[in-house]
């Protein structure tokens, strides 16, 4: 545990430092920012460094542990309709908790100046994520090449753009690249791990791999078929 704290700390300070080191060169030799607004930045960045940290360990110590546990359990219950409605629920609700698709909503909300409702464009983005999660499970059960589902998929994107206003085209493939967050990520791919360590003949690294490229086509859609219904 120790080792995986020291690892994590690692994790955190690698990917917060950079920026901070940045800011920090910008106000002492390019900018000056007030003092003041330094320091608010200075200890935000030390409650954001924290704030990682902390859910870090949680992915570690309980999300993947979980995730794995309900893949495996979900395909011991023998029932292909079961596995993949629970696959759709925990997409969709996963997606719902990301922390990336509020904000993009919110900001979505905003721009939009209330005609894209926060609700509506989350649940879109969440419906899409859970549909492409039950189909990337359907995907390692049944052994199709994961090549022809991408392709399939952003051929549907392409021919759904003709159609689509231009604002919710920019706004599907910013929502398709938000759902891969630091809480839908480790959860989406511990379920898939926990999918194929049930399944003899599966190897879950070539299995799982492209399992979060798969599901994050699933809100580039939704959100244009939005954008088809309501634009």
């Amino acid at each position: 545990m120790v080792e995986d704290v020291k690892e994590i700390i690692l994790e955190v300070l690698q990917a917060t430092g950079p920026i901070v080191i940045v800011i920090i060169l910008i106000q002492f030799f390019v900018i000056r920012t007030p003092i003041s607004l330094f320091w608010q930045f200075m200890a935000g960045a030390v409650l954001v460094t924290s704030g990682l940290f902390l859910f870090l360990v949680g992915v570690r110590v309980s999300l993947l542990p979980i995730g794995e546990m309900i893949g495996s359990e979900l395909v011991t219950r023998g029932s292909l309709v079961f596995l993949l409605t629970a696959a759709f629920i925990f997409g969709f609700v996963i997606t719902v908790a990301e922390p990336d698709v509020r904000v993009l909503a919110l900001q979505v909300d905003f721009a939009s100046g209330g005609s894209i409702g926060t609700s509506l464009l989350i649940i879109a983005v969440a419906t899409g994520v859970g549909f492409f999660v039950a189909v990337a499970i359907l995907r390692i059960l049944l052994g199709i090449p994961i090549s022809y589902l991408l392709a399939s998929g952003y051929v549907l994107v392409v021919l759904l753009s003709f159609f689509t206003p231009p604002a919710f085209v920019a706004i599907s493939f910013d929502a398709g690249g938000v759902t891969t967050g630091p809480m839908a990520v480790p959860f989406i791919l511990a379920i898939g791990v926990g999918t194929t360590s049930v399944l003899g003949g599966k190897s879950g690294v070539s299995e799982t791999f492209g399992l979060i490229g798969l599901a994050s086509i699933g809100p580039v859609l939704g959100v244009m078929l939005l954008g088809v219904i309501y634009g």
